[in-house]
């Protein structure tokens, strides 16, 4: 079972509907032992940092997802509050990663919304997929290139498109968005 984490956070949905599509059994849920009897765990998200994270508090879920030891896909929003600080309401985040999330720069339009592709990309999440695929991408907030991005983007400013810690791997795209190649980067990870 897929545990999709329910945060009050949109496009949970759409992320539900992707996994199905792929024949995987997946629930929306915000219920710590849910989360922990899963085998795999999806933090997506469109949102804003702090409501989000006040919300993953008050349901004891910031503790749960730190202790996970299965696979977590954090995704746009959940690629932020994988971090350990968002400026974004000036937010604590979860902090599985030693990463702060930026407001993009003023320059061209903010936020990202539309298809860009890849400056480079490693590790099994990208299996079948090459560098000038497209993704696709609606977001204000980043974190720069880290110790633990494992694809690199550039919109105004050169970013983290996915990172990977251990157990956590996340992408600031939408893979359940980006049709062909998002649903081959997201079978990727439920077939780790």
């Amino acid at each position: 079972m897929i545990a999709i984490v329910k945060y009050n956070a949109g496009n949970i949905r759409s992320v539900l509907t992707s996994v199905r599509r792929l024949g995987y059994d997946c629930m929306i849920t915000d219920d710590p032992d849910d989360l922990r009897k899963a085998n795999k765990v999806i933090l997506p998200g469109v949102g804003e940092a702090g409501s989000a994270m006040k919300h993953l508090r008050e349901h004891g879920l910031d503790k749960v997802i730190r202790d996970l030891n299965k696979p977590v896909l954090g995704i746009c929003l959940g690629l932020q509050l994988l971090c350990k600080w968002s400026d974004e309401g000036e937010t604590e985040c979860l902090g599985i990663y030693d990463a702060i999330v930026k407001k993009l720069p003023p320059g061209d339009k903010v936020p990202h919304m539309g298809w860009d592709n890849f400056r480079w990309m490693s590790g099994d999440l990208f299996n079948g997929v090459k560098q000038e695929d497209d993704v696709y991408y609606v977001h204000s907030y980043c974190t720069g290139i880290n110790e633990d991005t494992i694809a690199g983007a550039f919109y105004i400013i050169p970013f983290s498109a996915a990172m990977r810690k251990k157990n956590f791997w996340s992408t600031q795209f939408h893979p359940e968005k980006s049709a062909g190649i998002g649903e081959r980067i997201m079978k990727n990870f439920l077939d780790l």
